[in-house]
């Protein structure tokens, strides 16, 4: 560095920089973080640690850092939930960070799936790179239904507060009431309402 060049330069960090670290590996990471973070990666560039405001300490495993796409609290926070861009599904204990199940999805090119608890807690519901639907029951995981739609590849899924109705958005939004053993019946929009542009 005695010729005053410049090796790298880092686009789109406007924020004032307050910790840097130097990593064995060639691994960057910019952090959205509250208050003044401390950063350090092992020798072997393997695993990082944050030390937050508040006293927190956390590690991290930087091969599957930026591998994870979503992550949601189950309602009564005991299990997180996990959707990977490689496409696979995580139901983790949120204290103890053991993983109780896993489930795998069709690839989809470009496009990142959401996958939510059901309001109970006890079932999965994820769209996947084949444009279906799927809801697993995690206490015994396995599969317990598989819709085909119509809107191509779901990349966002979300429940109604106070029904039994859950929203699946691609191109299109369509709503959906599931029935006891049976294919969720798309339901009607409200006439009042102009569909999403």
């Amino acid at each position: 560095m005695y010729d005053n060049r410049i090796l790298r330069y880092f686009k789109g960090h406007k924020d004032r920089v307050v910790s840097l670290y130097l990593c064995v590996n060639a691994c960057q990471e910019v952090l959205h973080l509250r208050g003044r973070p401390a950063v350090a990666y092992a020798q072997q560039g393997l695993v990082f640690a944050i030390a937050m405001e508040g006293g927190a300490v956390k590690l991290f495993d930087s091969r599957c850092y930026d591998k994870v796409n979503d992550i949601k609290f189950r309602n009564d926070g005991k299990s997180m939930l996990l959707t990977t861009s490689n496409k696979n599904i995580y139901v983790l204990d949120a204290y103890h960070g053991e993983k109780k199940c896993g489930f795998s999805l069709e690839a989809s090119q470009g496009t990142s799936i959401e996958a939510t608890f059901t309001p109970d807690g006890k079932y999965v519901l994820s769209g996947s790179g084949d444009g279906s639907l799927h809801a697993w029951n995690i206490e015994n995981p396995s599969e317990v239904a598989r819709w085909e739609n119509n809107i191509g590849v779901v990349s966002c899924l979300k429940w109604a507060p106070c029904r039994a109705m859950f929203v699946a958005a691609s191109t299109v939004l369509t709503f959906w009431i599931p029935n006891d053993g049976e294919a969720p019946a798309p339901a009607d929009p409200p006439t009042d309402q102009q569909p999403p542009q």
